[in-house]
């Protein structure tokens, strides 16, 4: 097949416009055009009166190599890559038909996709959880959200789907893909129900109710392949002989002997990071990020951001991106931006306060909420690879303070925050965080650097989007869970530096970043579990 890049048409152009500005791209007949599939849809909201849709398409024609010839110089005419998905192994060429079954543990988008790419490959995974099936998880998570009610082991953290269920179902990523993993992750996303139209749009997205079904129906298809699901099995230790894995205890249950184990861990998953380090698994302090999360009006940004398309239902609730450098060194940006969503508690501990953001996949909320954070180093808290997690239990322990300690999250009015003066009353935007939002002045709920720089890079992102720093949007705090505090390292064979037989994996173990690179990250290691079989 061919791929041409770069065409762009009108937003509302007539559904045959696509195939005609093929037809006049390639200066071709209809009758040679055979089959046109988009592979990619965005658009391009530079200049607002010109909004364009521009599209990266795959096509079959007659005379394909004529035609590739006849192109030759042109950047944006070239052979299609195949994008399909090859599995490595089959558990057939194991060479031991008696061999141990792999052990995952976590059942979030890493460890899904690691077990259903072992399940694929006929090496029937058993999957362990902590947490609940997503819709018993669902209702805990809403007991905390309603009744101010924390169950530490299903939650917004803990459980099937694990963090993203509750989230904006982002499917788009930054990682380098070259074999296309991110391409399996989406279609194996549709053939469970997700909308097709992820296939193509330029940021995917799933939502939260939809991504319920989705997980259910990828879970059963591990287990029809013959894989395990054990819900509600907390991994409380790791029995290591010889610098070598051979099996995993289990609270409440016996112990699980295993040669093959992926570490599929959430970024939230301290006490098995805790367990870890005390077992001796080498693993190391790393970036991320601390802040707040920022409340406005979605009407404001779809204005600021698309200009006279705002609410084009083909485009739909606008997003976006922002970095700023502050004057103190700290870098700022926009994290996990949700159009027309809302701001969620995510706490997974007693007595502390953590926020994050979700959507719909309607993207309707009236409130565009964003992560604004600053990137922190080991430097910021030194001690050892866990340090980090201390770092963020203080600063989630002042924030339930800070809220009356009920789970209520501390809140500012922006103008406020700018002024240094606590806020008393809400204006024209409503928060929409439940439990609900105590008024308070935030400038004690993260460390002064932090504090300093938000104060700096707001007002310079209101020259990006007018409207930024309106008086009465609102912070909610805190953001701290960002990514993982810590990277169990790993090596070129995916494998623990000193543990043989043990994959950390992930978020959690520092080697991913959201749902997709997560997703991507699991049929990695699901590879190289499945190679090291076939070596023995």
């Amino acid at each position: 097949m061919i791929r041409i890049t770069e065409l762009r048409l009108p937003i509302s152009h007539a559904p045959e416009a696509l195939e005609e500005a093929i037809l006049k791209r390639l200066n071709i007949q209809a009758q040679d055009l055979i089959q046109v599939d988009v592979f990619k849809r965005s658009y391009d909201a530079r200049k607002n009166v010109a909004l364009a849709f521009i599209y990266t398409v795959d096509l079959s024609v007659k005379d394909e190599e004529k035609l590739l010839k006849q192109f030759a110089n042109d950047i944006h005419i070239r052979l299609s890559p195949d994008t399909s998905y090859h599995f490595v192994a089959n558990a057939s060429q194991v060479k031991s038909a008696s061999f141990e079954r792999p052990v995952v543990i976590g059942f979030g988008p890493c460890g899904i996709f690691a077990a259903l790419v072992l399940a694929q490959m006929g090496f029937r995974p058993i999957v362990l959880e902590r947490g609940k099936p997503v819709r018993e998880r669902t209702q805990d998570t809403w007991g905390l959200w309603r009744k101010n009610i924390l169950n530490p082991e299903s939650n917004v953290q803990f459980g099937e789907g694990g963090a993203g269920t509750f989230s904006d179902g982002k499917l788009w990523s930054q990682i380098k893909d070259p074999k296309f993993y991110g391409r399996k992750v989406i279609a194996e996303f549709i053939k469970a129900g997700a909308p097709e139209e992820i296939r193509y749009v330029a940021k995917p997205h799933i939502g939260t109710f939809r991504l319920v079904g989705v997980v259910e129906r990828m879970r059963q298809e591990i287990i029809e392949l013959g894989g395990e699901i054990r819900f509600s099995q907390k991994v409380v230790g790791f029995d290591i002989q010889n610098d070598r894995i051979t099996g995993v205890k289990i609270e409440g249950h016996a112990d699980l002997p295993a040669s093959h184990v992926v570490l599929a861990l959430g970024h939230s998953a301290r006490d098995t990071f805790e367990t870890l380090h005390a077992a001796g698994v080498y693993m190391e302090a790393k970036p991320f990020s601390v802040g707040f999360r920022i409340e406005h009006p979605q009407s404001l940004i779809d204005k600021a951001r698309l200009g006279p398309h705002a609410g084009n239902e083909l485009i739909g609730a606008a997003d976006y991106k922002l970095v700023h450098h502050a004057k103190n060194g700290r870098a700022v940006y926009s994290f996990c931006m949700c159009p027309g969503g809302t701001v969620v508690a995510a706490t997974s501990e007693p007595n502390r306060v953590v926020t994050n953001g979700m959507s719909q996949y309607s993207r309707n909320e009236r409130n565009a909420n964003a992560g604004i954070v600053v990137g922190i180093t080991p430097e910021d808290y030194p001690g050892g690879p866990l340090a980090g997690i201390e770092f963020q239990r203080a600063l989630e322990s002042k924030a339930y303070e800070l809220g009356g300690s009920t789970y209520e999250a501390p809140g500012q009015l922006v103008g406020d925050f700018l002024a240094g003066k606590a806020s008393t009353d809400f204006g024209s935007v409503m928060p929409s965080y439940k439990p609900g939002v105590y008024l308070t002045d935030l400038a004690d709920a993260l460390p002064a650097y932090a504090i300093e720089a938000i104060r700096e890079a707001i007002p310079a992102f209101e020259k990006q989007i007018k409207g930024f720093s309106m008086k009465d949007a609102v912070l909610t705090g805190i953001e701290t869970r960002t990514s993982s505090p810590l990277r169990i390292t790993r090596g070129a064979n995916f494998q623990s530096l000193n543990v043989k037989g043990l994959y950390p994996a992930g978020e959690g173990a520092g080697y991913a970043g959201g749902i997709l690179s997560a997703g991507v990250d699991g049929i990695k290691v699901a590879e190289a579990v499945a190679l090291d079989y076939l070596s023995k």
